[in-house]
């Protein structure tokens, strides 16, 4: 152990004496370069009913969504009677989830439109627009004429509605994580972002339990002459509450704060006379893609490999597995409904719980948990959904949704860190979109095709475990930002006690910083020293 300081060895090769001015000068700028300790101003309170009131109302659109995701996939059947001619049961299952599939195909423009928009003239208007397109194209579905009535228009309005609604969603998921976010405290960003997931998941339950109780109660005939209709129709008065709730929204702090700074430069730019165009460039629609894939293509690659994962697995339980135990494995509809549905509620029930989770351990060990788990049990999971009876593929949807609620619970959180707020909505948009329509939306259309073509009743498993190996690769250079200040903003807290003691630490921790940096510019001796004591 040194116990001592080393005597001085006089000016280091390359270097400057001790005490010159060139070396005063050089310390005196990178003190200044330092990072400056935080001011109270710096860090934002929550405001706690607006808290509230963003997860509520952003919870309420996803809810909205995946009811009328529940609903399709729950009826792909009886919908590929009703709009698709009568030929081959099989061509008219694979048909409707092409058309399934069509709406993903369409999310990347959405989230090229919506997702720029947003960061330009902020979220909530962004939201407001999206609830209407998506509530729209959904109640309509429900007003549509059948293949018997108008022959081929009936799938192409189908297609018509599907398209507004894949339109829609893509400003939709992005943007609703983006809210929360940047409305969460960084100590429970985790835990109110697992809300937003919880509300896809209960409207996807409340869609396929209505399917189910209208099944039960009617029977397939009754469905197909017009039962089928009613989930639909039920869609517009969720629209309206969800559309109530978004308009009594305000804007989030960090955007507020980005808006602010931004008029700000350029007020003072105006008042020096500049015109600022590579600055106007940034700021425009083009300039952010820009910046976005030549900045921040790394963490595009990761959103997108994350995305991949959660959503092959989300779209593989919520919307193939229905078909696959009826149409593949020739179960009774009630039964794979059922099954599905209480996989569902459990992921309900745990999700929260994963997210609360993942604000103590952290983002990155659930990821891995669940990407190692997908690889190992998939097949394992496959196999007993293929039993008879009920127990073993109870147990068999369970193990898929120990899986998807690891996914479901961490994601809202994590994906927004990604990106800076001035480009987050933008990013995460686009990131998001690209990866849901190049494999989440298709996974029931390619597992349905794969399975028809190949026979082999373990393809589902086969494409579970290659979307797990894609996302542990990208949980591997995901950086940990639990508890952390979102990229470009300021630390959010709870309590104006939290806000003060984060500027003490704050100021504790730049102080400690500008010591090491004196130290080892000026006393270089003093300064091996002193780390080997701090390492021994």
């Amino acid at each position: 152990m040194t116990t001592g300081r080393r005597p001085p060895r006089g000016p280091r090769r390359g270097g400057w004496p001790h005490g010159s001015a060139r070396t005063d000068q050089l310390i005196r700028t990178l003190l200044r370069r330092r990072k400056e300790p935080l001011a109270i101003e710096d860090v934002t309170v929550v405001d706690k009913p607006g808290m509230r009131r963003a997860v509520a109302a952003t919870a309420i659109g996803n809810t909205m969504e995946w009811f009328d995701f529940g609903v399709y996939a729950y009826v792909a059947v009886t919908l590929g009677r009703v709009f698709f001619p009568a030929d081959d049961p099989a061509t008219q299952v694979v048909s409707t989830f092409a058309t399934f599939a069509v709406a993903f195909l369409v999310r990347p423009l959405g989230g090229l439109v919506f997702g720029p928009l947003g960061d330009r003239i902020g979220r909530r208007r962004v939201l407001s627009t999206t609830m209407i397109m998506m509530a729209t194209g959904t109640f309509a579905v429900g007003l549509l004429p059948g293949y018997d009535a108008i022959g081929f228009a009936a799938p192409l309005l189908l297609l018509a509605c599907r398209v507004v609604q894949g339109f829609s969603t893509g400003g939709e998921y992005a943007g609703a994580t983006t809210y929360i976010a940047e409305y969460a405290p960084d100590q429970r960003r985790g835990f109110l972002g697992s809300w937003l997931d919880f509300g896809t998941f209960i409207g996807y339950s409340l869609g396929s339990g209505l399917v189910t109780v209208l099944t039960a109660a009617i029977g397939e005939t009754g469905m197909v002459d017009w039962g089928w209709r009613v989930p639909f129709l039920v869609a517009g008065p969720l629209g309206l509450i969800g559309l109530y709730m978004r308009l009594r929204l305000e804007e989030t702090p960090a955007f507020q704060q980005v808006a602010e700074r931004a008029a700000e430069e350029a007020e003072a730019a105006e008042a020096r006379g500049d015109t600022l165009p590579i600055e106007a460039a940034r700021q425009s629609g083009r300039g952010r893609l820009k910046e976005i894939f030549t900045r921040h293509w790394q963490a595009v690659l990761i959103c997108m490999g994350l995305v991949l994962m959660y959503n092959v697995t989300n779209y593989m339980v919520t919307s193939y597995l229905p078909t696959f135990m009826t149409s593949t494995l020739g179960d009774d509809a009630t039964k794979a409904q059922v099954l599905v549905l209480g996989t569902m509620l459990f992921v309900v029930l745990a999700i929260t719980v994963v997210g609360r989770t993942s604000d103590r351990w952290g983002r990155r060990p659930l990821f891995l948990f669940g990407s190692v788990g997908m690889i190992l049990l998939a097949v394992p999971a496959v196999l007993l959904i293929r039993q008879g009876g009920v127990l073993m593929p109870a147990i068999g949807c369970l193990i898929l949704g120990a899986m998807l609620v690891t996914f479901a619970g961490t994601s809202a959180a994590t994906l927004p860190a990604l990106f800076p707020t001035r480009l987050r909505y933008g990013a995460l948009s686009i990131s998001y979109n690209l990866s849901v329509s190049l494999f989440g939306g298709t996974t029931p259309l390619l597992a349905s095709w794969l399975v028809a073509t190949t026979h082999n009743t373990l393809v589902p498993a086969f494409y579970l475990m290659v979307a797990g190996v894609i996302g542990l690769i990208s949980t591997v250079f995901l950086h940990e930002t639990a508890g952390k200040p979102l990229r470009g903003s300021g630390p959010m807290v709870e309590t104006e006690e939290e806000a003060r003691t984060a500027v003490a630490e704050s100021r504790t921790e730049a102080g400690r910083r500008a010591r090491d940096v004196w130290i080892r510019l000026r006393h270089p001796w003093a300064g091996a020293g002193q780390r080997e004591e701090g390492e021994e």
